[in-house]
């Protein structure tokens, strides 16, 4: 069975096991599709900014299985090729829509490729049920433990420094953010863009995704306040303890700016550490303005990305 990759130190593979598995390589690396193979990657970059990422040889993306719950899952790994003279700080990415059959590599790729220049290594996992891994993608459900589990895997990465761990997420990536930090994913901060953050107007009659309840979950008329209640981070913003920053596009017809105006209203009146960013006559992912955009991501990590107790961990190019 295949149960870690790449870019994972020999000695570490000798002795360490992941919920009591060994550990082995996986060393294929992804293949980054052409820029017009895909549409959803004209949505997420320039052809430009993202020909330029792909025909960077001192980065490289590659994929590793894990287990949660029971099941093998999969992440991406982008990092440099060469070894990182010191630790480097974690950006876990978290990709938008449900079930992705084909992976979404080449869509994440400009943006890591921002972030890798600025001294972070970046992991993305799939979710169950997406790229043929077993399991269902319950959009906030149990795949949320496959974001959870992974922390424990961070520490395996060579080169990473699991002590500075940051959180980004675009669409439902933005959701799953909220989740995880409401369930303490030990971030120092995070970042998400056009993340909803109320599914109940967003469901009813009218509404911008007034038909995708029942698509996502079957039982969804059975079960539909008890979905809408955990998956809204609007109702349990007082559990949102990170430093978060929070982008939307002015224009998103996918999920409105008024999900993150409230949520920004909301974390106003609680008193919690965070800053509020309108993308003006921008679509859902900001895809438009991807490098303004990841460029205050990387800003609002720096600012809390210095080692916790005065042990300062400096990694990588990361300054």
């Amino acid at each position: 069975m295949r149960c870690l990759i790449p870019i994972l130190a020999a000695a570490a593979l000798a002795g360490c096991a992941t919920r009591g598995e060994p550990l082995q390589l996986a060393p294929d690396l992804v293949a980054l599709p052409d820029y017009d193979s895909d549409r959803f990657i004209g949505y997420a970059s320039s052809r430009a900014d993202y020909d330029a990422a792909r025909a960077d040889a001192r980065y490289e993306m590659r994929q590793f299985v894990y287990r949660s719950d029971g099941l093998e899952v999969g992440a991406y790994l982008y990092r440099a090729r060469a070894r990182y003279a010191k630790p480097a700080p974690v950006i876990v990415f978290n990709r938008g829509s449900v079930v992705r059959t084909h992976g979404f590599a080449g869509e994440m790729l400009a943006m890591a490729h921002r972030y890798a220049q600025a001294g972070f290594i970046v992991v993305a996992p799939h979710y169950r049920g997406s790229l043929g891994w077993k399991g269902q993608d319950e959009l906030g459900g149990a795949e949320l433990h496959d974001l959870m589990n992974l922390v424990a895997v961070l520490a395996q990465i060579e080169g990473a420094d699991p002590s500075r761990l940051f959180l980004a997420g675009e669409s439902r990536g933005g959701a799953m953010v909220y989740m995880a930090l409401r369930d303490g994913f030990p971030a120092r901060a995070a970042a998400v863009w056009g993340a909803f953050t109320d599914l109940g107007p967003l469901f009813a009659p009218g509404g911008a995704q007034a038909n995708a309840g029942p698509q996502i979950w079957p039982d969804f008329a059975t079960r539909r306040e008890e979905i809408i209640r955990t998956r809204s981070a609007l109702q349990w913003a007082d559990r949102i303890n990170v430093p978060v920053l929070v982008m939307h596009g002015g224009a998103d017809q996918d999920i409105p700016v008024i999900q993150s105006e409230r949520m920004d209203a909301e974390l106003t009146r609680l008193g919690k550490t965070h800053k509020f960013i309108v993308f003006e006559g921008e679509q859902h992912v900001i895809g438009g303005r991807g490098a303004e955009r990841d460029a205050a991501a990387i800003g609002w990590f720096r600012q809390y990305a210095a080692a916790r107790d005065d042990q300062r961990i400096d990694g990588g190019s990361f300054e």
